[in-house]
């Protein structure tokens, strides 16, 4: 997995380990017999002939691309199957006015949650090699040191995306299951929240899907999303059983983190450091997902949309950590008595970047 390297046993008790683990993960990046991601051939080859010899993403021969999502074999009456749930429709404009936003601590709870966040984000960060800030901060000192270690191209990113992706989308059903199976114990109403919850795992998982479409993970990321979602799966099961209130604020502080990572992504195309996304059409299940408009369907514009609803995803999460756990309605799929009033929504018309507190909403 590690090229040829094959350790018996990894140590994450030192930062000077740490560091040799992403490298050694960065060698099956850039080539390695088992790569974290290929290209999907359906999408990227499709719109970019010219890289018919080359291939940016893996070693991979391509007599083993493949289509990542075939459609059924035996399902000869079925044209198309859409989204459960359709996405509300973003303006532009909207969009546009996201911000990096963090909330500040007020209690234990909120110290707890951050700081497993912090962990997180030390994992996450080792095993995809990024490091955004230290690459910053090598080119103001050396401008030619854009092909350092920590420089972040088209591939890094879309690694960084797949991992991140394929573990957002299990607090939402996490949430979702453990209040499914409180309402059917306590015989009482759940006041909205399962749906809004299963609602954010489905389009965490939307945006995998997406990325899928533009480069599948190899073996080796394989074996790190089993991995992850084993851990974090029953570590989310367990917690939200203790306190729902900080998990929710967990994921509230994750999704800063994820926009944070998404606006970084995006400063970098209008930067130029992404040339190979410039004019890179997003796949069409996006486009479908999202509404799209023609003229907004570039990577930029992906990330956009994605953003947006990383946002969304910290506002809502932000506000459930507010809530008396038990009792309180779901504000965001409430009516109000006056709905001239600014409230919480699907949208992002609305969108409070730390979350509604609950004297404003309840």
């Amino acid at each position: 997995m590690f090229a040829s390297a094959r350790p018996t046993a990894i140590s994450m008790s030192t930062r000077r380990t740490a560091g040799k683990l992403s490298r050694s993960i960065q060698l099956a990046l850039d080539g390695s017999t088992a790569p974290l991601i290929k290209p999907c051939a359906t999408h990227f080859l499709q719109q970019h002939p010219a890289f018919a010899g080359r291939r940016q993403f893996s070693s991979t021969p391509r007599t083993l691309l493949k289509e990542v999502f075939p459609p059924p074999a035996n399902a000869p009456n079925i044209k198309l199957t859409g989204p459960a749930w359709h996405h509300p429709v973003y303006t532009e404009e909207q969009m546009n006015a996201i911000v990096v936003a963090h909330r500040e601590t007020k209690n234990w709870a909120d110290r707890v949650a951050l700081a497993m966040v912090k962990l997180l984000r030390f994992v996450v960060d080792t095993a995809t090699g990024y490091s955004h800030a230290k690459e910053a901060a090598k080119r103001a000192v050396d401008p030619t040191s854009s092909a350092s270690w920590f420089a972040m191209t088209e591939r890094k990113w879309l690694v960084r995306f797949l991992f991140l992706e394929s573990v957002a989308g299990v607090p939402g059903m996490v949430g979702a299951s453990v209040r499914h199976l409180h309402s059917l114990r306590r015989l009482k109403r759940d006041n909205g929240w399962i749906e809004t919850l299963l609602e954010e795992a489905y389009n965490e998982r939307m945006h995998l899907l997406t990325f899928m479409k533009m480069a599948e993970p190899g073996r080796f990321m394989k074996f790190m999303i089993l991995g992850a979602q084993g851990v974090f799966y029953n570590g989310m099961f367990l917690s939200y059983l203790v306190s729902p209130r900080i998990c929710h604020r967990f994921v509230g502080h994750l999704e800063e983190e994820a926009v944070l990572t998404y606006t970084r992504a995006i400063a970098d195309i209008d930067a130029g450091k992404l040339p190979k996304w410039n004019k890179l059409e997003a796949p069409e299940i996006a486009i479908r997902y999202w509404n799209m408009p023609e003229g907004h369907r570039t990577m930029r514009d992906l990330l956009l949309y994605i953003r947006a609803d990383e946002a969304k995803h910290r506002e809502v999460n932000h506000t459930l950590g507010n809530l008396e756990q038990k009792e309180d309605p779901n504000p965001f799929v409430s009516e109000y008595h006056d709905p001239s009033k600014p409230h919480p929504g699907k949208g992002i018309e609305n969108i409070r970047t730390t979350g509604w507190e609950r004297k404003e909403v309840i």
